[in-house]
């Protein structure tokens, strides 16, 4: 009799130790993630990943615009009437 139990005390530590082995591996069978969740997350990291490269665009479109009208004002010259003193 004895032998029993203890052969059912270690083979339940042993279902117990794999059940926490997997639930640390894969998470709470609850909380498990389907394909649906993963390729929602996928999606979601397109989009901001897309935003992120139209504002970088953006950003160095309008900073190159500005430096070329900079320039070109730079180099332009102002006519002043002969004549006048300028201080």
């Amino acid at each position: 009799m004895p032998d029993q139990r203890d052969t059912v005390l270690i083979e339940q530590a042993k279902i117990q130790r794999m059940r926490l082995g997997s639930a640390l591996v894969y998470g709470h069978i609850g909380e498990r993630r389907t394909v649906n969740d993963h390729m929602k997350r996928l999606m979601g990291s397109i989009i901001v990943a897309a935003i992120a490269c139209a504002a970088c665009v953006g950003v160095s479109f309008v900073s190159q615009l500005l430096t070329e009208r900079a320039a070109q004002q730079a180099t332009s010259t102002v006519q002043t009437p002969t004549g006048a003193v300028t201080p």
